[in-house]
């Protein structure tokens, strides 16, 4: 991987979690890659890529649910930990399979996911885009909140600094996702995310799965990542303005502390709010669906065709293992 395939993967990483789906249910999900879709069934998953030269390449299996290898990720809080870290591994490894792709590491069909580009630049580039991360969106609001209540008094008070805090780290995720949207590259992928969403939905409304009924549904979809970031970042400028710390340190190291906390907090609200779907769902979503008006966008028929393609070998795969699924 050269310089330029390492700071693409990067720039895709920013936005890895927006575009993952981060259930452990008997739905189907996905997620958009580099030119491509990671279709998953509750206990597979397949993601295909549309090379330049027009062939659709595949990395396909099975995939283990967590739960079940691990009893402790049943329990309330933690199944929610387990559940978005696993999505997050396997939106990684699918992100991986396609940035080799795009870089023409992987030709032909390939079923055991072992491509061969560097593992550690790939570590290297998870580790520098989790310390962006912490420091975009945990360091740097904090720090301007922090000015903030230094040069007016009337945001002096640890609660509004905690509650400027918040406001700024949203304010700076909308701000960040819609320059991400602007690149070229990542509009295309925005493309595929809507073009995965009208999949699912096409599957989920019974309808012969095919590009011209896919076409017709909207792309954005109540289940996205973009929806659980967002109550993710609303749980935690709660959270963070209970805080009863007045240094700067101390809080900046609460919110590290308590990210796996409210990310835990955050799917059990989710789960809750699903079903109330006409009332505390309905309110809890709309602002994500609102949000993915930049993170999704109108695909073209040849878009939605691998997404097809992913969801119908991930679904041949489920069949194989006698997978039960459950239209929701």
């Amino acid at each position: 991987m050269n310089l330029r395939g390492f700071v693409r993967l990067f720039t895709h990483l920013q936005v890895l979690p927006v575009l993952e789906n981060g259930e452990e249910t008997t739905l189907v999900g996905g997620q958009a890659v580099m030119e491509g879709v990671m279709m998953r069934s509750p206990r597979s998953y397949c993601v295909a890529v549309r090379r330049p030269d027009g062939q659709i390449i595949t990395e396909e299996s099975p995939l283990p649910r967590l739960s079940d290898r691990y009893p402790l990720f049943k329990l309330p809080v933690l199944r929610g930990l387990g559940t978005l870290g696993h999505a997050m591994w396997l939106g990684m490894k699918a992100l991986k399979f396609s940035a080799d792709c795009a870089i023409g590491d992987v030709t032909g069909k390939q079923r055991d996911g072992k491509s061969e580009s560097g593992s550690w630049k790939m570590g290297l580039n998870i580790a520098l885009s989790f310390s962006f991360m912490i420091v975009l969106y945990k360091f740097v609001p904090l720090y301007l909140a922090t000015l903030l209540g230094r040069h007016f008094h009337s945001v002096s008070s640890r609660l509004a600094i905690n509650i400027m805090d918040g406001t700024l780290r949203i304010a700076i995720f909308l701000g960040f996702m819609f320059l991400l949207s602007r690149l070229r590259e990542m509009h295309r992928v925005f493309e595929y995310h809507g073009a995965e969403h009208r999949v699912v939905f096409n599957f989920e409304s019974g309808r012969s799965v095919n590009v011209a009924n896919a076409q017709s549904f909207v792309t954005w979809h109540p289940r996205c990542g973009t929806s659980f970031l967002v109550v993710i970042l609303i749980i935690a400028m709660a959270c963070y303005a209970l805080l009863p710390f007045d240094s700067f340190w101390a809080k900046f190291a609460a919110r590290i502390a308590l990210l796996p906390v409210i990310v835990g907090v955050s799917y059990e609200v989710i789960r809750f709010a699903a079903k109330r779907r006409r009332g505390l769902m309905a309110v809890l979503t709309r602002p994500g669906l609102w949000l993915q008006r930049v993170t999704t966008q109108t695909p073209s028929d040849s878009q939605t065709e691998v997404a097809i393609y992913a969801l119908e070998r991930a679904m041949e795969l489920e069949r194989a293992q006698g997978g039960e699924l459950v239209i929701a």
